[in-house]
C-alpha cells in the first residue's frame, strides 16, 4: 500500500501538517497576547482587545499562499563574445518576490524567453535569491548576425511543488550585442595589379590596390595599412593603398617593378596572401641642360675658363614662355669662404688702401712677433692662417702693441667661424685691470649667438649714464661659416659690418663711467684676464684670423668691400645680340649668377660665355662644385616639363711652385775700419732673387732622358717678407748694430721691424723692390778689437710663408791692421837693456777676400782628374822595362811629397828671429809683433781652408813633372839623389853652428797679451851675444831646439 503512495501527496501531506502546527502556533501566542492588558509602542499604548484583532489580521495575511508576482528589470543590456557562450548583463539578471521567505511562493523557479529563434536560454541559479544569468545555446557568428533583441519574464515556484497559482512577472526587454574576433585575414580584391608611367615624372598616384576584411566589426573589418615587402624601389604606398615613386624613374636605369604588396588590417592581421604590382616605365624625352663636362680642369695664370661651352637645353619640344637659371659657384670651403689673398692681415690691409696705424694682434709666428707660437693653427700654407681656440687656450698681448687708451675713432676687425655654443659669454678681445681689479675697459665677446661690444668710457666729471654695451643678434655668429666682422667706434655710436653689409644693434645698454685709477690694463685674445684673481675666464671657442686695431681712424666702406672680396667667380661676357634680350644679375662675391629670358636660344649663348675666374698667381687648389638650378614655364602649365638641376665642378689644379732662390757673395773680408765707419759693411751687395717653375716640355719625339722634358722657367712674383738673422750669437747692441734707411723702406711701402735677433722686412712688394731694400742692409761694428767673423742669414717668403725661399747664408771676416802710432809708448825702453840687432823679416801672408765660385773649382778638378789620367796611362806602358827603378823613384817622389806639405807650416829660421833694434829711432813695439804675428796666422789659417784646390793641382803639376823626369832620365840612380839630400842637410847644420845658440842666456817665459787680440801667448827671451834680447814664441821653441 505504500508503493501505491506518490511521492506528490507524501510531500503535500508534510506541507498540511506543518500549516496545522502553524496555526496552532499562533493561536496559543494569541491568547497570551489576549490576557496582557496591551503592548508598549512608540506612540501609545495599545490595549490588549486591539493587540488581538491586528494580530488575527497578520495572521490571515500569512495564511493566504503566493499573493506577489516576481519582479525584474524592464531592459537588460548584454555583450556576448563570438565564439563565447556566456552573456554579460547590465544590470545583473536578479527576480525579486515578496512572497519571500515563503517557500515556493517566495521563490523564483525559472526565467523565459519570447522571441522567435533565440539562440539564448536563461537559467536560474539560485531559486531563493533569484539570480540568473543568460547564455548563448550554440556558438554565435558575428558576421551572420552583430545583435539580438527579446523578451524575457520571470516566474515563481506557485503554492507548492506541482507549481500552483504560480505567478508570473512581467516582459522585460534584452538587447544583446555578439562582440568579434579577429579571425579573418585581409584578402586583396585583385590577384595582381598593373600599372605603366613615363620616366623622368614625380606621380601623385600610379594605381591603387585594394583589399577587404570579413571581420564583423569595425576594429577587425577595417584595413589600416599597406607596405610594400620588395626592399629597395623607389615606390611607397599610403594607407589607403595609393602606390606612387619616391624618385623620377629612369628607363636606362630599369624598364620594369615588380613590386610585392601585403595589408594588415586594424588588428595587425596580415593578409592571408601579398598581391603582386607591375610597373611598367615607359621612355621619354629628359628635360635637362645637356652638352658640359662634369668635371672643368683649370689651371692656374690661364685667366678665364669657359665653364659650358657647347652647353644646350633639351625642353622635348614643349613649347616655353620663359627660362630662369642660376648658376651656383660653391666656395665655401675653401680658406675663409673662398679664395682669398693669403698675405697677412695687415698687408691686405695696405693692398686695399687703409691708411697706417693698423696693428696686427694675431700676425703668423716669428722672431719678433712670437706671441703666437702656442696657439694651434691650420696645417700647411695653401690657404691663410687661422688659429683655433677650444676653450683653454688665450694670448696675451705685448705691452706697447696697442695703446691703453685707445683714441677714438678706433676699428676692429676679424675673421671669425663660430658655431652654437654653450651660454657663456666667450671673449674674443679684451682689454682689462692687469692687477688688483677685474675691470673691462673694452672687449667683443659672443654670448647666446649674439655679438657684443663692450666700451666703458674713461672717468669724466659728469658722473651720468653712458652706452656701455652694443647688441647684435646675426644668424652669422653661429652657423660654423667664416664670416668677416668690421666694428667703426665713433661713441657714442658702433657701426658694424659682416661680409660688407651693415646691421643695427637691437640693444644698447647704458653705465657709469669707469673710476679713476693708476692701475696698467692687460690686453688679451681669446679669453679676459681678471686681474684681481690673477687668471683668465670666458675662453672662446672657434677659430679667429686677422684680428686687427686701428686708433684714431674709422675704416671706409671702400676698404671693407675690398678686404671680403673673393679672387675667384663667375663671370660673363654678354655677347652684343642678346645683351638685352637676357638679364643677368650677381650676388656681392660672384659665385652666383642669375639668368632670365623668355627665349632659349639666346638663354643658351649667354650661357655659352659663362665662366670661371681666380685672379690669384698661386690659386688654393681643389673642387669647386657647381650647381645649376633651371624653372621654366609653359603655355600649358599641366604638361609642362621640369628641369632637373645639373651638377659638375671646377678642379683648380695644383700651382706650379715656386722655387725662390738667393745667390750672390756669400763670404768677403773687410778691414776693421770699415765695420767702424758710420756707414758699416753691405751685407748683400751682390744679392739677387730668382724664383722658378719647373714645368714638363711636351714634344712629339720621345726624349732621350726624361730629364729632357722639363724645364725650367723664371716668373716674376711678389714678397711679402724677408727676414735677416744672425747666426751664432746675438747682437749686441752696445756696439754692433743692422742699420737700413728708413726712407727707402717707407718710400716702397714696406715696413721694418729689428731686434737683437736680426731684422724682418715685411710687406708686398715686387722682388725687384726687396732686392734693392736688401742691397741697403748695413752691419756695423764699432768694437772690433773682439771681432773676427760674423755670419747671417736671409730668408724670404711669400703669401705668409706658403713659398720660402732658401737659407742664403753670409759670412764676413774682419781684417786686422797694425797702427804703428797705436803703439808708440811700448818703444820707450832703457838703452841699457837695448842691443842692436839685424833686420827682421815678416812673414808675407795672402788673404784672399772672396772663395773662388765652387763651379770653377769642379771644373778645374774635373781637367786635372783627366790630365792625371792620361800621365798614369803613360806610366803604366813604360812600366814593364822600369819596375825596379820605377819603384826606387817612387820612393823619392814620397819624400818631395813630404816637402811640400811642409809649406804649410810655420818655418822660423833662427838666423831671422823678430828682435829689437837697438836706437830709440824705431817705433816697433811688442804689441806691433805679437798683432802681426796673429793676423799673419790667421791669414795662412785662411789660406789654408780656402785654397784647397790650388794645392792639389800644384801637387798634380809636380807629379806631371816627375813622371816626365822619369821618362826623360830614367838612368837617374837613387844615390845620387841621396847624396843631394845629405849635402843639403849638412849646409843647414853648417849655418846653425854659426850662428852660436849655445852662446844665448834664456830668461823665465813671461805672458804677454797683444792690445789688438784677446789671446794670450807665452813669450820666451833669449840674450845673444851679437843680437842682443830676443823674444821668441813659445810654439817655435820646439822647432828651434829640433833645428840646433
Amino acid at each position: 500500500m505504500t508503493e501505491d503512495i506518490s511521492p506528490l501527496l507524501i510531500v503535500q501531506l508534510v506541507l498540511i501538517a506543518r500549516s496545522v502546527a502553524l496555526v496552532l502556533f499562533f493561536l496559543g501566542c494569541f491568547s497570551l497576547i489576549c490576557q496582557c492588558d496591551g503592548i508598549v509602542t512608540d506612540i501609545k499604548i495599545i490595549s490588549g482587545q486591539k493587540c488581538c484583532f491586528f494580530y488575527l489580521l497578520a495572521l490571515l495575511d500569512l495564511l493566504a499562499f503566493n499573493k506577489h508576482k516576481p519582479w525584474i528589470e524592464t531592459t537588460y543590456h548584454g555583450i556576448i563574445t563570438e565564439n563565447d557562450e556566456k552573456v554579460l548583463l547590465d544590470p545583473p539578471l536578479i527576480a525579486l518576490d515578496k512572497d519571500a521567505p515563503l517557500r515556493y511562493a517566495g521563490e523564483i523557479c525559472g526565467f523565459r524567453i519570447h522571441g522567435q529563434n533565440v539562440p539564448f536560454e536563461a537559467v536560474v541559479l539560485d531559486k531563493s535569491t533569484g539570480e540568473g544569468v543568460i547564455r548563448a545555446k550554440d556558438k554565435l557568428d558575428c558576421e551572420l548576425q552583430k545583435e539580438h533583441t527579446f523578451t524575457i519574464q520571470a516566474y515563481d515556484c506557485g503554492e507548492g511543488p506541482d507549481g500552483a497559482n504560480m505567478k508570473k512577472s512581467h516582459k522585460a526587454t534584452v538587447h544583446i550585442q555578439v562582440n568579434d574576433i579577429n579571425e579573418y585575414s585581409p584578402v586583396f580584391k585583385e590577384r595582381s595589379y598593373k600599372a605603366t608611367v613615363i620616366e623622368g615624372k614625380n606621380y601623385d598616384n600610379i594605381l591603387k590596390v585594394e583589399a577587404v576584411d570579413a571581420d564583423c566589426s569595425f576594429q577587425y573589418s577595417q584595413i589600416c595599412s599597406y607596405e610594400i615587402v620588395t626592399p629597395d624601389v623607389p615606390f611607397t604606398v599610403d594607407k589607403d593603398g595609393n602606390i606612387k615613386n619616391t624618385e623620377k624613374l629612369n628607363y636606362s636605369k630599369e624598364r620594369m617593378y615588380k613590386l610585392t604588396v601585403t595589408a594588415y588590417d586594424c588588428g595587425k592581421n596580415r593578409a592571408s596572401e601579398d598581391v603582386l604590382v607591375k610597373i611598367n616605365i615607359k621612355p621619354t624625352c629628359k628635360p635637362s641642360w645637356q652638352g658640359f663636362n662634369k668635371r672643368i680642369e683649370y689651371e692656374p695664370g690661364t685667366g678665364t675658363l669657359a665653364l659650358f661651352p657647347s652647353i644646350h637645353m633639351e625642353n622635348c619640344e614643349e613649347p616655353i614662355t620663359s627660362i630662369q637659371a642660376t648658376i651656383e659657384l660653391e666656395t665655401s670651403h675653401i680658406g675663409k669662404g673662398c679664395d682669398r689673398d693669403t698675405y697677412s692681415e695687415k698687408s691686405l690691409h695696405k693692398l686695399c688702401g687703409a691708411s697706417a696705424g693698423t696693428v696686427e694682434l694675431l700676425p703668423s709666428p716669428s722672431s719678433t712677433t712670437n706671441w703666437t707660437l702656442g696657439l694651434p693653427t691650420d696645417n700647411g700654407h695653401d690657404s691663410d692662417q687661422v688659429f683655433e681656440f677650444n676653450g683653454t687656450q688665450a694670448i696675451k698681448i705685448p705691452d706697447g702693441m696697442v695703446s691703453s687708451s685707445l683714441k677714438e675713432p678706433f676699428t676692429v676687425s676679424v675673421w671669425m667661424r663660430h658655431g652654437p655654443g654653450a651660454r657663456e659669454k666667450e671673449t674674443i678681445l679684451c682689454n682689462s685691470d692687469k692687477t688688483e681689479m677685474n675691470r673691462h675697459h673694452y672687449s667683443l665677446y659672443v654670448h647666446n649667438c649674439r655679438l657684443v661690444m663692450l666700451l666703458r668710457q674713461d672717468p669724466t666729471e659728469a658722473e651720468s649714464y653712458k652706452p656701455a654695451e652694443f647688441h647684435w643678434k646675426l644668424d652669422q655668429v653661429c652657423d660654423k661659416e667664416w664670416h668677416h666682422y668690421v666694428l667703426n667706434i665713433e661713441f657714442p655710436s658702433v657701426a658694424l659690418f659682416v661680409d660688407g653689409a651693415t646691421f643695427e644693434p637691437f640693444l644698447v645698454s647704458e653705465d657709469y663711467p669707469l673710476h679713476a685709477t693708476k692701475i696698467d690694463t692687460q690686453l688679451t685674445v681669446g679669453a679676459c684676464w681678471q686681474g684681481g684673481s690673477v687668471h683668465m675666464t670666458q675662453f672662446f671657442r672657434g677659430s679667429l684670423a686677422g684680428l686687427m686695431i686701428r686708433s684714431g681712424k674709422l675704416e671706409n666702406k671702400k676698404v671693407i668691400d675690398c678686404l671680403y672680396t673673393c679672387k675667384e667667380g663667375l663671370d660673363v661676357q654678354l655677347p652684343e645680340d642678346v645683351a638685352s634680350a637676357v638679364k643677368v644679375q650677381f650676388n656681392p662675391n660672384q659665385s652666383s649668377l642669375t639668368l632670365e629670358g623668355d627665349d632659349i636660344e639666346n638663354v643658351e649663348k649667354v650661357m655659352q660665355h659663362i665662366s670661371y675666374l681666380n685672379s690669384r698667381q698661386f690659386p688654393t687648389p681643389g673642387i669647386r662644385h657647381l650647381r645649376i638650378s633651371t624653372t621654366v614655364k609653359c603655355f600649358n602649365e599641366d604638361s609642362c616639363i621640369t628641369m632637373p638641376d645639373s651638377e659638375g665642378y671646377v678642379m683648380v689644379l695644383q700651382p706650379e711652385e715656386p722655387k725662390i732662390s738667393l745667390s750672390g757673395i756669400d763670404h768677403f773680408a773687410r778691414g776693421a775700419s770699415d765695420f767702424e765707419s758710420s756707414e758699416g759693411v753691405t751685407l748683400f751687395p751682390e744679392l739677387r732673387i730668382v724664383s722658378t717653375i719647373t714645368r714638363e716640355h711636351y714634344s712629339d719625339t720621345p726624349p732621350v732622358l726624361v730629364q729632357e722634358n722639363v724645364v725650367s722657367e723664371e716668373i716674376m712674383h711678389n714678397l711679402d717678407n724677408c727676414e735677416v738673422t744672425v747666426v751664432g750669437d746675438d747682437l749686441d747692441g752696445e756696439h754692433e748694430s743692422l742699420d737700413l734707411d728708413l726712407t727707402q723702406i717707407q718710400q716702397r711701402g714696406l715696413e721694418m721691424s729689428s731686434s737683437n735677433v736680426g731684422m724682418i722686412i715685411t710687406g708686398v712688394n715686387t722682388m725687384a723692390n726687396y732686392e734693392q731694400v736688401l742691397h741697403l742692409i748695413r752691419y756695423r761694428n764699432w768694437h772690433t778689437e773682439a771681432l773676427f767673423d760674423r755670419k747671417f742669414k736671409l730668408v724670404c717668403s711669400e703669401l705668409n710663408g706658403r713659398y720660402i725661399s732658401n737659407g742664403f747664408k753670409v759670412e764676413v771676416n774682419v781684417i786686422h791692421t797694425t797702427n804703428p802710432m797705436d803703439h808708440a809708448n811700448n818703444a820707450m825702453v832703457q838703452p841699457q837693456f837695448i842691443n842692436p840687432v839685424h833686420p827682421f823679416y815678416v812673414f808675407d801672408c795672402f788673404c784672399p777676400s772672396a772663395v773662388v765660385p765652387s763651379a770653377a773649382t769642379i771644373v778645374i778638378v774635373v781637367c786635372v782628374s783627366f790630365l792625371v789620367f792620361m800621365i798614369i796611362l803613360g806610366v803604366f806602358r813604360i812600366r814593364a822595362a822600369h819596375q825596379r827603378s820605377m819603384r826606387d823613384q817612387e820612393n823619392g817622389k814620397e819624400n818631395e811629397m813630404d816637402w811640400d806639405d811642409s809649406a804649410l807650416t810655420i818655418t822660423v829660421n833662427p838666423m831671422e828671429v823678430w828682435s829689437m833694434r837697438t836706437s830709440l829711432s824705431s817705433p816697433f813695439s811688442l804689441d806691433t809683433v805679437m798683432d802681426t804675428h796673429a793676423y799673419c796666422s790667421l791669414c795662412l789659417c785662411r789660406h789654408m781652408r780656402t785654397s784647397t784646390a790650388a794645392r792639389r793641382r800644384r801637387k798634380r803639376r809636380r807629379r806631371v813633372m816627375m813622371v816626365r823626369k822619369r821618362m826623360i832620365s830614367p838612368v837617374l840612380s837613387l844615390r845620387a839623389a841621396r847624396m843631394k839630400r845629405a849635402e843639403s842637410r849638412r849646409a843647414i847644420r853648417r849655418r846653425a853652428d854659426s850662428s852660436s845658440w849655445s852662446g844665448m842666456t834664456p830668461h823665465s817665459p813671461t805672458e804677454y797679451t797683444g792690445s789688438n787680440t784677446h789671446t794670450h801667448t807665452h813669450l820666451h827671451s833669449y840674450t845673444h851675444p851679437s843680437w842682443g834680447l830676443l823674444l821668441i814664441p813659445a810654439q817655435q821653441i820646439t822647432y828651434l831646439g829640433a833645428m840646433s
